[in-house]
C-alpha cells in the first residue's frame, strides 16, 4: 500500500533491502525525505516528491545554456551541478538561454553530468515540473506520455530532469494537463483521472494496447516507448534520421 511518509517516518518494522532514500536505526527503516513509500515487497524505499534532479546515466534531459565561452557551454540540468558541452560536439553555435536536448553518459562521484548527443532544440516550449515526479508523465510503457501526445497533438520531449519540450499542437491544453498530473503523482489510478481529463475537455484518447510489453501506437513510422520514456522523438529542425535515432 502506498503511503506520504515525513523524514524520521517508519517505514517498516521488518528485515528488507534497503532502496533509496531510507535509513535504519534500531532494526527499524525510515524514510529520510518527504516521500511516497509502499509497504510491501521484499524492498524499502521511499520516492521524494520534491527535490533537485539527481542525473543518472541514459537518462534524457533538456537542459539550458547558461553561459558561453571558446571551449563550450555551461548547462543547467536542473541539478546541484551544471554540466559542460564541448563546442566541438555541436554542430550550431549556441547562445545563453538556448534550450539542448542530451542524454546522460556518465555521471562521476561529485555528481557532474557528462552529456551525450546534444542538439540545440528550435521552437517549442518549456513547462517545468518537479523531476522526481516525471516517471508519471511518462508512465508505464509509455501510456502517459502517448495519451498527452493523442490528447493534445503536440510533440513532446519528457526530460527525466523536470523539463517537458512541447511544440505544435494545443500547448495550453498540455501545460493544464502536465500540472494535473504533477500535482496528483501521488495517486493511484491516474492514467484514468487523465482520461477523464481530456473527457471532460471533449477529446476521447485511450491507453494504447501492448504487443510483445511495448506500446502499439498505430501509426506506421512513429516510434515505440520504452517504460523509460528513453525513446524520445527528436523533432529539431535540420536533425537527421540517423541522428535522431543516436537519442532514441
Amino acid at each position: 500500500m502506498k503511503r506520504i511518509v515525513i523524514p524520521g517516518e517508519l517505514v517498516s518494522d521488518q528485515r528488507k533491502r534497503l532502496g533509496g532514500n531510507v535509513f535504519v536505526s534500531d532494526g527499524k527503516i525510515y524514510s529520510k525525505v518527504l516521500g511516497i513509500s509502499e509497504d510491501g515487497g521484499e524492498k524499502a524505499a521511499v520516492v521524494p516528491l520534491e527535490g533537485k534532479y539527481s542525473p543518472q546515466a541514459e537518462d534524457v534531459v533538456i537542459g539550458v545554456v547558461t553561459r558561453a565561452i571558446f571551449a563550450g557551454y555551461n548547462v543547467n540540468l536542473n541539478s546541484f551541478v551544471e554540466s559542460f558541452i564541448p563546442k566541438s560536439t555541436m554542430r550550431e553555435d549556441l547562445r545563453v538561454g538556448d534550450l539542448v536536448s542530451a542524454k546522460i553518459a556518465y555521471v562521476s562521484e561529485l555528481r557532474e553530468a557528462e552529456l551525450g548527443f546534444p542538439r540545440k532544440m528550435f521552437g517549442g516550449e518549456v513547462i517545468e515540473v518537479t523531476p522526481v515526479r516525471t516517471p508519471r508523465l511518462i508512465g508505464k510503457n509509455g501510456s502517459m506520455l502517448e495519451l498527452l501526445r493523442q490528447g493534445t497533438k503536440c510533440d513532446i520531449i519528457i526530460g527525466k530532469n523536470g523539463r517537458v519540450w512541447a511544440r505544435n499542437g494545443n500547448t495550453d491544453l498540455l501545460k493544464k494537463v502536465v500540472l494535473f498530473i504533477n500535482e496528483n503523482s501521488y495517486k493511484s489510478n491516474l492514467t484514468s483521472s487523465v482520461e477523464a481529463f481530456f473527457k471532460a475537455e471533449g477529446i476521447e484518447v485511450f491507453v494504447p494496447k501492448k504487443q510483445d510489453g511495448v506500446i502499439n501506437h498505430g501509426t506506421a513510422g512513429e516510434n515505440e516507448v520504452s517504460s523509460e520514456s528513453e525513446v524520445l522523438e527528436n523533432n529539431n529542425e535540420g536533425a537527421s534520421s540517423e541522428e535522431s535515432e543516436e537519442l532514441n
